[in-house]
């Protein structure tokens, strides 16, 4: 059976995406990237994408006249290499109602923190500012809210006395990448099923999308 193809979404670095590239390239993962996307030019994951020859592709917001025309550009990017699933690593846009209608339940986004705690851009902050003894990260099926959608995984790291914003979200990173990447894997070999709020991973799921 072919591997699956995982279409990945980035802004920056790229450091997720890698995550799942380096899993990839055990046979018995079951998946391969098929494409990365980035919302702007110099994104460095392109970079490590190229170098790995993995096509990418840029959608950038300011080349089109308004939200809803880029919208329909990155739902018609992603479509065309033919995702088995969408994974947002990192990537600093929402997706707007074009690529859900598409991808809706086969899209993935991750948070640093355990959701429903602390959504939104300072999750990490936040959780400390909260006085949260544990934290951690989250992998969701993406949704038309902000970090509302049905929880897929999830991965604890403690909260030490001492923690910045900055050390507490490195050691989340760390975390995180390992999460997602096996999260990735286990959705493709084995199927997922959305049932309203729950998420189930299992060879018995063979619905990969979201139930009407």
């Amino acid at each position: 059976m072919a591997p699956a193809r995982v279409v990945v979404l980035i802004s920056g670095a790229g450091s997720t995406m890698k995550a799942v590239l380096e899993a990839t390239e055990d046979p018995a993962y079951g998946a391969r990237i098929a494409a990365v996307i980035a919302d702007r030019d110099g994104a460095a994951g392109l970079d490590i994408a190229s170098a790995a020859g993995i096509p990418t592709a840029v959608v950038r917001l300011n080349d089109f006249p308004d939200r809803s025309v880029w919208d329909q550009a990155i739902a018609r990017t992603i479509a065309s290499f033919t995702p088995d699933l969408v994974v947002l690593a990192g990537f600093m846009r929402i997706l707007g109602q074009p690529a859900l209608d598409q991808f809706g339940g086969r899209m993935v986004n991750t948070h640093p923190a355990l959701l429903p705690a602390y959504p939104g851009a300072h999750g990490v902050r936040d959780a400390l500012a909260g006085g949260a003894k544990v934290t951690g990260c989250t992998v969701i099926i993406v949704d038309a809210g902000v970090d509302t959608g049905p929880i897929v995984a999830q991965a604890a790291v403690a909260v030490e006395d001492d923690d910045t914003e900055e050390s507490l979200h490195e050691r989340i990173k760390l975390v995180e990448r390992r999460l997602v990447a096996d999260t990735v894997g286990r959705m493709l070999r084995d199927g997922w099923h959305v049932d309203g709020r729950t998420v189930r991973i299992g060879a018995s799921f063979t619905a990969n999308k979201e139930t009407p």
